[in-house]
């Protein structure tokens, strides 16, 4: 235990925490936010992380999304020589078809899985496996591992997760197009000339229509109106595609609404609405990290002006308003959605980590390997994925009674 709080800060203290050395790296694991809130704000401020991984946002999933049969279970990592902080790494624990499972602290909402670093040190394979040992050693009993949503890198840093032997490429992907030089000319230079031209006519359209604005959310009053805006075009949108959103559920939009009001102050969540005259046609959700724009969630209103796509005419206006306002990077999240590429956006694969600890749990992973081969495989053939698209916006239908 002596050598366990080395280099522990006084205010960054954990009580209650169980821990162990492992080679390289100390390991203590922290069953409550408030044991790490210190070191968890010193590495978001100074070190590396994605807007995804934010302790007020972490704050939120644990108030409003957590499961009830769930755990808190995050890792924090120090140097086992000098005792510096190396990274904090969010899970929890919950119980899944009668079996105990791993996973990131997400509930939904974190697009991304990557831990808070330190610093840009760099990482390699031995390091990550030695840290990720470290990490074992202390987490809870569990049938399996399941942590989906790894990008490669994390603000330039290889992600030490992704770097795991176990980590495999998954069916999803992200987008993202990097922003630089005049904020005027900035969708011109960087974006694809098809992309560009269409988007421009677009926005004469709009503009005909009344007068185009582009207007963010920075009062209470104004983030509960385009909020509600977004909340009520989605699900109208989804409801007529017959898809499920999560926004269909009260805890979620309340965690949404409580983040985009807190960013009024820590300027962690914006909000935009697009309008054309009276009319608001699209919303756009953002997470804001240092020079990263984050985008969430969006709702456009497609029928609001014939012949224009306002979800391509609000991503235009977002990226001249985040390079205005020193951004340098617009994060289009997970996705395969055509528009992205249309943009000239660039495409990552994005890492999972599955596999079982136990029988029960080396089943269940197998199980939930093959239905994602399953996907990949309709969702590679046009025609099966059109089919099931067909079935499932039936089925769900049905199930609404519409």
């Amino acid at each position: 235990m002596a050598a366990m709080t080395t280099g522990l800060a006084e205010d960054e203290a954990a009580p209650h925490a169980a821990g162990a050395v492992s080679g390289a790296y100390v390991a203590r694991l922290h069953t409550s936010l408030e044991a790490v809130r210190p070191l968890w704000l010193r590495l978001e401020t100074r070190g590396v992380c994605t807007g995804h991984q934010h302790f007020a946002w972490a704050e939120g999933i644990v108030e409003r999304l957590l499961p009830r049969k769930a755990e808190l279970a995050i890792v924090e990592l120090r140097d086992a020589a000098t005792g510096e902080p190396v990274m904090l790494v969010p899970l929890m624990r919950r119980r899944a078809f009668h079996h105990w499972v791993i996973e990131w602290l997400s509930c939904g909402v974190c697009d991304y899985a990557a831990p808070l670093l330190a610093d840009a040190t760099p990482w390699t394979r031995q390091s990550a496996e030695a840290a990720w040992a470290a990490v074992l050693s202390v987490l809870p009993p569990a049938d399996r591992i399941h942590i989906a949503g790894i990008p490669k890198e994390v603000g330039g840093v290889a992600n030490p997760l992704a770097l795991l032997s176990p980590a495999r490429d998954s069916i999803h992907s992200h987008y993202g197009i990097a922003m630089d030089g005049d904020a005027e000319t900035v969708v011109k230079r960087i974006c694809r000339p098809s992309f560009v031209k269409a988007l421009n006519k677009d926005l004469r359209r709009l503009d005909r229509n009344g007068g185009l604005a582009l207007v963010e959310a920075d009062t209470p009053a104004l983030v509960d109106s385009i909020f509600g805006k977004l909340v009520e075009l989605r699900l109208s949108r989804f409801r007529e595609l017959g898809r499920f959103d999560l926004m269909a559920q009260p805890a979620v939009v309340d965690f949404y609404r409580e983040a985009a009001h807190r960013g009024l102050t820590d300027g962690s969540v914006r909000i935009f609405g697009l309008r054309a005259g009276d009319v608001t046609v699209a919303v756009q959700y953002l997470a804001a990290h240092l020079g990263t724009l984050h985008a969430l969630l969006i709702a456009i209103d497609q029928g609001a002006v014939p012949n224009v796509s306002p979800g391509l005419c609000i991503m235009g206006e977002l990226i001249r308003w985040g390079r205005g306002a020193g951004f340098d990077y617009f994060d289009l999240s997970v996705g395969n959605q055509s528009y992205k590429e249309h943009m000239g956006a660039v495409k990552a694969v994005l890492s999972e980590l599955c596999y079982g600890i136990t029988l029960k749990g080396m089943a269940a992973s197998e199980a939930i390997k093959y239905r994602g081969r399953g996907v990949a495989f309709v969702r590679d053939n046009p025609r099966l994925f059109k089919l099931a698209q067909e079935f499932m916006q039936r089925w769900r239908r049905l199930r609404s009674g519409r």
